[in-house]
Order: structure tokens, then sequence, then C-alpha cells
């Protein structure tokens, strides 16, 4: 699923395109459902789905969220957006079964959907990545339809010490602000009712930690109890 060519990649979506063609060539966007499916499932409750709501997806990887989306709307319709063309090759495979799923290729700041078009958005560790947060914001509230609601949800973030690692290691440029920076963020672009949420991880942790981001169990532990940040605001009518 290549881009539309009236709607050409920016320089820094062209390098995440690249990174996530190559995450999903690697089964890494797979193992994205694995690693953030309770916090997502914790964000789902709070979304208040109506079942003909209009739901955008952005950054939806390979599409994981989508479907589960896609269940509790089934009068409804979820739109799935990524700049990452295999990724969409991969959610559209996996999401044969839904017809209220269809997958887009597109990026925060370009984002092919007409004013006012959806009820809800979700995205789920991706907004960190974008160049510029501010016109993605701004994107945002243009497709989204008035009283809808945006729910951001990021374990990358400066008030979780843990996972400012991740910083250097990663290929791609991310931005990193706190809790407090993002609400002031989501104001200046026009969200109200804006408010943050600390959602912890409940999934098991092992006794045992042999991955490269932790020192111990306990760190992991310390990591998922402090919890991904859940940003929420709502476009005004």
């Amino acid at each position: 699923m290549e881009p539309n060519a009236d709607v050409l990649p920016s320089q820094a979506d062209q390098k995440l395109q690249q990174e996530f063609n190559e995450w999903a060539a690697a089964g890494r966007g797979d193992a994205m459902e694995d690693h953030h499916s309770d916090i997502t499932d914790q964000t789902l409750e709070l979304m208040d789905f109506q079942p003909s709501d209009r739901v955008l997806d952005l950054g939806c990887g390979t599409g994981w969220a989508s479907r589960r989306m896609a269940r509790m709307v089934p009068q409804g319709e979820v739109v799935g957006i990524d700049v990452a063309d295999e990724m969409l090759r991969r959610a559209e495979q996996t999401s044969s079964g839904f017809k209220n799923v269809r997958y887009v290729w597109g990026s925060a700041e370009q984002i092919p959907a007409a004013d006012n078009t959806f009820d809800k958005v979700l995205s789920v560790e991706s907004f960190y990545y974008y160049a510029d947060q501010g016109k993605a914001l701004d994107e945002l509230r243009r497709v989204m339809a008035p009283g809808g609601r945006l729910f951001i949800l990021i374990n990358l973030y400066a008030d979780n010490h843990y996972s400012l690692v991740w910083v250097d290691e990663l290929k791609v440029p991310v931005q990193v602000r706190s809790e407090a920076e993002y609400l002031e963020l989501l104001r200046q672009h026009g969200f109200t009712d804006v408010e943050a949420r600390r959602i912890p991880d409940r999934s098991p942790t092992p006794e045992d930690y042999s991955g490269k981001w932790f020192k111990n169990a306990a760190e992991l532990r310390d990591f998922k109890r402090i919890g991904a940040l859940l940003l929420m605001g709502t476009k005004p009518r």
C-alpha cells in the first residue's frame, strides 16, 4: 500500500516508513500487541464507544488495536492509518474477517480524511515519533467530529525515567515531553477537557528478567507500576 502520489511523505516520514517497514519484516509489529495489550485494553474501557462510532487508529501498525475497536463499534467503522506500507499490508492480511475496518497510508501531519469525520481517535505508542507534534494535533483536530475525543497512549515520556533509555537506542528521532508539557500542548492546539492518567501495566513480570532495557525484574516491575501516559482531549463543539 503505497502513499498517494499527490501526498508525498516528508523526510521525517520517509525515515519512519523505512524503519517501521523493517520492523514489520522482522515481526516486531506483531510483537507490539503483546507488549502493549494490557495498557491498551484499559484505555479502550475509558473510550466510551458507541456502536456506530467512526474511529481513527493513528499509527495502527499491524492493526491489532483496530481489530479490537472494530468489535466495539459493530455499526461503525475503524480506519487504521500508518506511514509504513508493510505494516498496512500485514494489517490487511490479518483483518480479512472484519467488514468495518480499513487501512489507509497516511502520516500524522497529512491524514487522508475529510474534516469532522471521527468520533474517537486512538494513538498507541506512536505519538512521540512525530516530528511536529503540534502540527499533528492540528491535523487530528481537523478530522475529528465536534465533541470527538482524542486518546494518546505513550510509554516514552519524561516523567518515567526508565523510558528515557530508548531515546538514544531508537534509530529514528523521538520527542520527549513531560505530562505537564503535553497537557499544555493539547490546550495550545485547541483541545478542551484536557486531562492525563497513568495507566499501569498489569501484565505478569517474569521473576528472572533477561532483556536489554532493565537491570532486573524489579526495575521492569517499577516501570510498569509508573505506567504509560494517557492523554485525553475533546474537540470543541
